[in-house]
């Protein structure tokens, strides 16, 4: 079911059935859009494929801020290719802008090229779009159709289509644990407990987040970069891009850090030294930086403050192989008396790293999105 409370109630009237082919060509522009999921934000990861009689005259994806968006180079490529576009049906992964920002409205430009069908995966919560572009586009007499492939176009926008409906980021909590579920010995040594397969992962994981959070007590203890340590990008329409590095923030309530402390986050000008609560963070964080990805990487007390006021999306867990007893450092700090108090989560996805096992929980209580 799409978001079509979004839609006029007219509009959903007008809109079309989904096709038997509309799928299949939807999973390509998928796959065009997933070309610039690292280099896109603050923007959404779009793609878009054009589609005449049964084959594809053209696609495209949006590969950074600041460029065209995935329709225009879609439509530049029919025309490099000497197609007609006329009659054509156009599949996008998000619906088409239908405001003028750092570049003109996507909706105003399938509407000048001639295409005569345009297939949506899903919505744009952004108040600024949110149905207008479908609109616009039914009103031009494009016939419409929405909802192919959405919970896949979802998945990669989780962030942003996350803080463009509630103002909070998508917040995803990271942990490398034992079989018995400790993330560090007594004395604070973890460095290697997980492979390199599952280090590896993780630059994957903060080369997706707009945002990376941390304690201070982490900084004290390990002195991490916490950066994206992963080549540049080739991206076929623009050419090599660097992947934008996260804001690193660093939750230090007690004040035990100051900016001239010789870490080596706290010499990068992209971190800010938080002492507020969580929940104003992660809204400063959509609302004046565009973070709408966000990947805690800390320690037992942050991530129990995190888990305990409900605010992770997605709990990303790293298991090794190893034992590292009752006293090492465990997972989670938060005390219940009672089983039914108990945090509750729902396994969507496990995957083999090396000899680690990754795993990814869905938080059964969330209440933020």
């Amino acid at each position: 079911m799409t978001t079509l409370s979004l839609l006029d109630p007219t509009l959903i009237a007008q809109l079309s059935p989904i096709l038997p082919d509309d799928e299949r060509f939807m999973a390509m522009a998928i796959n065009e859009a997933e070309k610039g999921e690292f280099t896109t934000r603050p923007n959404p990861a779009v793609g878009c494929v054009i589609v005449k009689n049964n084959l594809i005259i053209g696609k495209g994806f949006h590969p950074k801020a600041g460029y065209p968006h995935a329709e225009v180079f879609a439509l530049n490529d029919v025309k490099n290719n000497g197609q007609d576009i006329e009659g054509a049906t156009a599949y996008v992964t998000l619906e088409p802008c239908s405001h003028f920002g750092r570049t003109p409205p996507c909706a105003g430009a399938l509407i000048k090229s001639g295409v005569a069908r345009v297939v949506i995966a899903t919505l744009d919560p952004n108040p600024q779009v949110a149905g207008k572009g479908v609109e616009m586009l039914l009103n031009a007499s494009i016939s419409v159709s929405l909802g192919v492939c959405e919970r896949e176009a979802k998945e990669l926008n989780k962030g942003f289509l996350k803080a463009m409906a509630t103002g909070l980021p998508f917040v995803r909590l990271k942990m490398g644990i034992s079989l018995d579920g400790r993330i560090a010995m007594q004395n604070g040594q973890s460095k290697w407990m997980t492979g390199e397969l599952s280090r590896r992962d993780v630059q994957n994981l903060r080369a997706k987040s707009g945002a990376i959070i941390t304690g201070s007590n982490t900084i004290i203890a390990d002195n991490p970069a916490l950066t994206v340590r992963l080549p540049d990008v080739e991206l076929d329409n623009i050419g090599t891009t660097a992947i934008p590095q996260p804001k690193i923030v660093v939750i230090d309530r007690c004040g035990r850090l100051s900016p001239d402390d010789d870490f080596t986050v706290l010499k990068n000008p992209n971190t800010m030294i938080w002492q507020d609560d969580l929940p104003a963070l992660l809204k400063t964080l959509v609302a004046k930086y565009q973070c709408h990805d966000v990947l805690v990487e800390t320690g037992a007390t942050l991530a129990t403050s995190f888990l305990s006021q409900n605010l992770v999306d997605e709990l990303i867990i790293y298991q090794a192989p190893c034992l590292l007893g009752v006293t090492a450092r465990p997972m989670f700090g938060g005390q219940f008396e009672r089983l039914q108090d108990k945090l509750n989560f729902t396994l969507v996805d496990v995957e083999r790293l090396g000899d680690d096992v990754k795993m990814i929980f869905l938080p059964k209580n969330l209440s933020t999105t």
